[in-house]
C-alpha cells in the first residue's frame, strides 16, 4: 500500500469550489542533480482530502472530496496521479506541502 508522506500546509480554506476549468495535471516536474520536485494543482481540495504516498519506486497522489452542494447543484471530485520516481531519489526524504493557492509541492533529496 505504500508509506504515507506527512502533508505540511498553509492552506486557509479561502478557495471557492467550481468545476475544473483547466487540465488537472502536473504544474511542473523538475529532476535536478540533487533534488526532485513535483508541483500539482490541488486547489479544490483541503489538506485532509489529499494523500501522498510512496509505493515502491512510485509517488502516488490521491485527492478526493465527497459530494458538496452549492447554489448550482452538487459537485464531487477525485484525482489519482502516479509518478515513477527517478532511481536516485531518497524516498525517506520525501516531503509534501500545500500552499495557500492550492498547489501541492512534493520534494525529495537525491541519494
Amino acid at each position: 500500500m505504500g508509506d504515507s508522506v506527512p502533508l505540511g500546509h498553509d492552506w486557509t480554506g479561502a478557495q471557492w469550489d467550481w468545476p475544473l476549468q483547466h487540465n488537472d495535471g502536473v504544474v511542473k516536474m523538475v529532476n535536478h542533480k540533487d533534488l526532485f520536485e513535483v508541483w500539482f494543482d490541488c486547489q479544490f481540495f483541503t489538506p485532509k482530502e489529499i494523500e501522498v504516498k510512496v509505493n515502491g519506486d512510485h509517488l502516488v497522489i490521491h485527492a478526493r472530496h465527497e459530494a458538496r452542494n452549492d447554489a448550482h447543484g452538487e459537485v464531487a471530485r477525485e484525482v489519482n496521479r502516479t509518478y515513477k520516481l527517478p532511481s536516485d531519489v531518497d524516498t525517506k526524504s520525501i516531503k509534501s506541502h500545500l500552499n495557500g493557492r492550492g498547489v501541492l509541492s512534493v520534494t525529495a533529496n537525491k541519494k
